[in-house]
């Protein structure tokens, strides 16, 4: 659980970073990133990110089950469908983050896609039974907190790989938290 207490501690200092770079109002200080900077807290959020993909990536002897396996594509196709819609450049899109990622590497090519695809497909038939299976799935990993919050993590990295996160995004994030009992404030959602 140490690195778990690390992990928060680092999240909350880089959520603090990002509050201290706005204004008493909210308002973003000069030289803190404006409209360009990515996500909801400046850069903020793609150093989470980057620390949330380099935690995972220490977790990837232990994240070898068929619980994560599933409930991760669950996430990512939730992530890619979290505005209502997947078009087919994004689904390849997110196809190959997939493929790319290092912890996800402990699984055949082929399952994930599988998975991923009939998530997606499900999605796109009818979102709210999709969205109701894919949080299903996605709560099998509850079972074990580190695999939860590895779930968690991997929806991020997903989400956070374009430098920024959709409100959109954010709200499937933070249900999938609930759904694995998993604080959202720990990923300062």
């Amino acid at each position: 659980m140490a690195m778990w207490d690390r992990l928060k501690d680092q999240a909350k200092g880089l959520q603090q970073q990002a509050q201290g770079a706005r204004g008493p109002a909210g308002q973003r200080q000069p030289g803190t990133g404006g409209p360009g900077a990515s996500g909801a807290s400046g850069g903020s959020k793609e150093k989470l990110v980057g620390l949330l993909k380099s935690q995972l990536g220490s977790l990837k002897t232990e994240l070898k089950s068929g619980a994560y396996r599933d409930a991760s594509m669950a996430m990512c196709a939730l992530v890619a469908a979290a505005d209502g819609s997947v078009d087919p450049a994004e689904r390849h899109h997110v196809e190959n983050l997939i493929l790319q990622n290092d912890v996800l590497q402990n699984f055949p090519p082929e399952q994930l896609r599988q998975r991923f695809n009939k998530h997606v497909d499900q999605l796109t038939f009818n979102f709210q039974q999709g969205k109701a299976d894919a949080m299903q799935e996605i709560a099998k990993a509850a079972k074990k907190p580190v695999e939860a919050k590895a779930v968690v993590q991997t929806g991020f990295v997903i989400a956070g790989a374009d430098g920024y996160i959709a409100p959109a995004e954010a709200q499937v994030l933070r249900e999938a938290c609930m759904a694995l009992g998993v604080s959202p404030q720990e990923f300062g959602l």
